[in-house]
């Protein structure tokens, strides 16, 4: 009920919508609550008389009294569809921007699969949980009371079955609207499954392929999928059981009130267009009841969504920006980390362990170690991708959390490990990393990145397109298109996170010279398995078990680390022996 509560501010910019469209509901049942009174007086006075001209007079009074209903409407559903989407798109709007600044931490914390499942299916149930309640919530009590009280004024007589049949109606709608509640947000949770595993799947397409896995994974996606269903079929047994039990009791309530009526109109203390109105009106009630036994379950269903949708508003970003951030002069790129841990798991089970190191500005530095040894998680320190849990990341000698994001990361040039690129044309991911790059911009940072070789070759050359995940072009060509975004920022700190592992070595020595020529300015960092690719760096960091084992030159390490010795050996042949 909070988290509703906190998402309604965000029908305030609507609120005209909000008013206008239960103002128009209301004349629509106005108007319907009048028809059964109208046809009453022409069953008992036109007809009974045998007045034809007033019988015509009250059905020309009834037409229009439709019509008006019918406006009344169309109008209240227009505005509450109104008021209800642009509420719905703006909580998407809030909840993607959220969601953008989370870190990875908070990212994993989540799943990807709930993510999606909110920005989809939990703001679409609310988005309709408004509608129903603008329009149907409205149309539906006012039904009932309306009915309620003009069969009180009108056909006393026959106000008993009402005082039987609506208490036990008002139990069922309780009792059914507090368990959908609870169904449905196990509903929600299996539909967080579904997604994760066909994110997955749609992620993980061409290994599945590749292995020949196809059979397992429909397994384990029918395995979500049916659990889906059942929690579905749950869920939706329970809502489809109370319209019978609904009409029973009001089935019921008809046959006791035409018993009645009978009876009276014998006595002669009622007459039949009375008996007739008041079955309309219970017709009337009952679908008043039922509207809002729906809107009732719709509301109980969107109560948990509104919960997942305000956790994510509530989760607090542990990557932030100081109150009072020290912008200072312009970087120039030396970095320095004193004493750096880092855990994923916050466990105590340490990815990183005691990293000290410097790197001048200008500088390139070149890191290599075994799998796992937490090569890419010290670099993604320095953009703050990820915050240390003890020590400090420097650069210029200002701790990064101290700095504002904004000018850190954009003094920096990313090249994550696994090439990400965006559906749209080469021009539009390159200028991901400068929006006001120019053609010459372009041209530069392609070739410094050796991409311009097939770019040419493109039809429309920057302006080719690629598919979602950049599927129509290669690993390889999606790695220097990777690379080529990050130089073109011309960053004073250039961070390639083992970027060139699927591009050939033709290519590899062309990025390798473009670094050494056009970005001397820059403080280079570079993941690599392979020695030949770092073995000219300033200081090399050799990493082992989360430890930085030994740092140095190409032929200090040799003389010094044994790790690096054994590395050497294994990629050259060559047996490299010091005393």
């Amino acid at each position: 009920m909070n988290a509703m509560r906190k998402l309604l501010r965000y029908l305030k910019p609507y609120a005209l919508f909000a008013i206008v469209g239960p103002f128009l509901m209301c004349i629509e049942v106005a108007m319907d609550l009048l028809q059964p009174t109208i046809m009453q007086e022409m069953i008992d006075i036109g007809i009974a008389n045998q007045d034809n001209g007033y019988v015509i007079k009250l059905g020309v009074f009834m037409l229009i009294s439709a019509i008006i209903g019918l406006i009344g409407g169309a109008g209240s559903s227009i505005y509450a569809a109104k008021a209800a989407v642009n509420f719905a798109t703006d909580i998407r709007r809030d909840v993607f921007k959220k969601t953008e600044q989370f870190s990875n931490q908070n990212t994993d914390t989540f799943g990807t699969g709930k993510l999606i499942t909110i920005l989809t299916n939990d703001i679409a149930t609310l988005q309709q949980a408004v509608i129903m309640t603008l329009r149907v919530f409205v149309r539906g009590p006012l039904l009932f009371i309306g009915s309620v009280v003009i069969v009180w004024l009108t056909a006393r007589e026959l106000f008993l079955v009402l005082l039987v049949a609506i208490p036990i109606l008002i139990a069922l709608i309780y009792f059914f609207t507090v368990r959908s509640g609870q169904l449905f947000s196990h509903v929600q949770k299996a539909m967080d499954q579904v997604n994760t595993k066909l994110q997955e799947m749609l992620a993980g397409i061409r290994v599945i392929k590749a292995f020949d896995r196809h059979d397992y994974e429909q397994s384990h996606f029918q395995t979500a999928n049916d659990w889906l269903m059942k929690r579905n079929m749950t869920a939706e047994k329970l809502i489809v059981t109370l319209m019978p039990l609904m009409m029973f009791i009001v089935n019921i309530g008809i046959v006791a009130g035409l018993w009645m009526g009978v009876i009276k109109v014998s006595e002669g203390t009622l007459q039949i267009g009375v008996i007739l109105a008041f079955i309309n009106y219970l017709n009337i009630m009952l679908n008043g009841l039922v509207s809002s036994s729906n809107v009732l379950m719709q509301i109980a269903r969107s109560f948990s969504s509104a919960e997942r949708i305000v956790q994510v508003f509530d989760t607090e970003i542990d990557i932030t920006e100081r109150e009072q951030p020290i912008a200072g002069p312009e970087l120039r790129g030396e970095v320095e980390f004193r004493n750096v841990d880092f855990s994923y798991s916050k466990n105590g089970e340490y990815v990183l362990k005691d990293i000290s190191f410097q790197a001048k500005a200008g500088q390139k530095i070149g890191i290599i170690g075994s799998t796992g040894c937490g090569k890419s998680t010290l670099v993604k320190l320095i953009p703050r991708l990820y915050d240390p849990d003890a020590g400090h990341v420097l650069i210029d000698g200002i701790d990064v959390k101290d700095m504002p994001l904004e000018k850190l990361r954009t003094a920096i040039g990313f090249v994550p490990q696994k090439a990400t690129l965006f559906s749209g044309s080469i021009e539009d991911n390159l200028r991901f990393g400068k929006e006001e790059a120019t053609t010459d911009d372009m041209e530069h940072a392609a070739q410094a990145a050796a991409a311009s070789e097939f770019i040419d070759r493109f039809d429309g050359r920057f302006g080719h397109q690629l598919l979602q995940g950049a599927t129509n072009v290669s690993g390889g060509q999606k790695q220097r298109l990777s690379m080529a975004r990050a130089f073109i920022r011309e960053p004073k700190i250039l961070i390639l996170d083992d970027s060139t592992s699927a591009i050939d070595a033709l290519s590899e020595a062309a990025v390798q010279q473009a670094l050494r020529e056009a970005y001397t300015d820059s403080t280079v960092f570079i993941i690599s398995s392979k020695i030949s690719s770092i073995i000219d760096a300033d200081q090399i960091l050799v990493m082992e078990d989360g430890r930085l084992e030994a740092s140095g030159t190409h032929e200090t390490l040799l003389a010094t680390s044994k790790v690096y010795r054994d590395i050497y050996t294994s990629q050259s042949g060559r047996e490299v022996t010091y005393s």
